[in-house]
């Protein structure tokens, strides 16, 4: 079992940064993709950014393309989100996601990202 918990949301200006971190605990990430997927209030869950277990290969929602940047960290078990140039938009709720082929094996309780204008 695996556990991840996501830490480093918060409130920031418009244009401003933010580090979000999931930190997985139970077992190692070894051979997960990881995904992070944000919800804001009365929408939908939706795909923010993707990265593969070695980390060459990413993949991001267009709306945070240029903005945000997914890595990782295997030693210690944890995937980072530095997300750049916010908007007021990208306030939501943020998870991180465990990925196997063909689902999305474990998630975390999400960290609140508020942006304001």
């Amino acid at each position: 079992q695996v556990q991840l918990v996501e830490s480093g949301g918060g409130l920031v200006q418009a244009g401003g940064s933010l580090r979000l971190s999931c930190a997985a605990s139970g077992r190692t990430l070894t051979g997960y993709a990881m995904n992070w997927f944000r919800q804001a209030p009365e929408n939908e869950r939706e795909f923010v950014a993707r990265i593969t277990w070695s980390g060459g290969n990413t993949d991001y929602a267009d709306s945070v393309k240029g903005r945000f940047t997914i890595s990782r960290d295997n030693p210690k078990n944890t995937v980072y989100l530095q997300m750049n140039s916010l908007k007021v938009e990208d306030t939501a709720v943020y998870y991180c996601a465990a990925e196997r082929p063909g689902s999305y094996v474990y998630w975390g309780q999400g960290t609140q990202v508020t942006v304001s204008s």
